[in-house]
């Protein structure tokens, strides 16, 4: 269900401070060196085959009671937008990382499907092969450390997992009218070569979020937690350091 940074399975009637929720398929290995230096901190273990952004939502506050910091990278950041929509009350602090809020873009969805359709077709290697490289800035593409353990988890949390999630992204609710009702602290963060989730759409969350702080990460791309695992670190420690209401 979902791992503390011992990895093992935390029991549902846990809290935490720290909640950390993953993207598109990925799983908690994508916060390894998050749980590695925060106590406590708790990361979801992947949304499984659940279609709809408000079910991965209600999910996790079914699963982890209490009131939390909430961080969400890439999908899981549209996740967290869910979670303070059914439930503000729960979310103390907010972290959007390497994320957008944009409807659903001309060409979007013929390209995401073109993916799970690779996928079903040829495998999840194939699957993974073509859509893993971008994700990481082209220097980490070729760093093994970095890469091998990603591709591992990405294969092993499968083509129907991601064609789920694919459906999820693709229902995604408008955010707009959200955004600006956010009072928590929040931390916008993306790395420099970010060629999915650029710096520009970082720039317009922040100008839209009430008291929120953007940090962009040079040379990191998508793949944020672990292309910038310690400078990230840094600036959640800062985060986390931030008053409450």
């Amino acid at each position: 269900m979902f791992h503390n940074r011992e990895w093992g399975i935390m029991n549902a009637e846990s809290s935490t401070d720290l909640l950390l929720l993953p993207g598109l398929m990925c799983d908690a290995r994508i916060f390894a060196a998050q749980l590695a230096r925060f106590d406590g901190a708790v990361a979801i273990d992947g949304f499984g085959e659940r279609s709809r952004l408000s079910d991965m939502a209600r999910y996790v506050l079914d699963s982890v009671p209490g009131r939390y910091s909430l961080l969400g990278h890439s999908m899981g950041g549209r996740v967290a937008l869910e979670i303070v929509r059914l439930a503000p009350e729960r979310v103390a602090r907010l972290a959007l990382l390497s994320t957008g809020t944009h409807p659903v873009q001309p060409g979007e969805a013929n390209k995401r499907r073109r993916l799970v359709e690779l996928g079903r077709v040829k495998g999840t290697a194939a699957l993974v092969d073509a859509w893993l490289p971008p994700m990481l800035a082209p220097v980490n593409r070729v760093d093994e450390v970095m890469f091998d353990p990603l591709e591992a988890m990405c294969r092993e949390v499968g083509v129907e997992a991601f064609a789920a999630q694919i459906d999820a992204l693709l229902t995604r609710p408008e955010v707009d009218g959200l955004l600006s009702a956010i009072s928590c602290p929040t931390m916008i963060a993306v790395g420099s070569a970010d060629e999915w989730s650029p710096p520009a759409q970082h720039e317009f969350i922040h100008a839209a979020i009430p008291k929120s702080r953007l940090t962009i990460f040079a040379g990191a791309g998508h793949m944020l937690p672990i292309e910038a695992a310690g400078p990230l670190n840094d600036a959640i420690a800062a985060w986390l350091s931030l008053p409450t209401n």
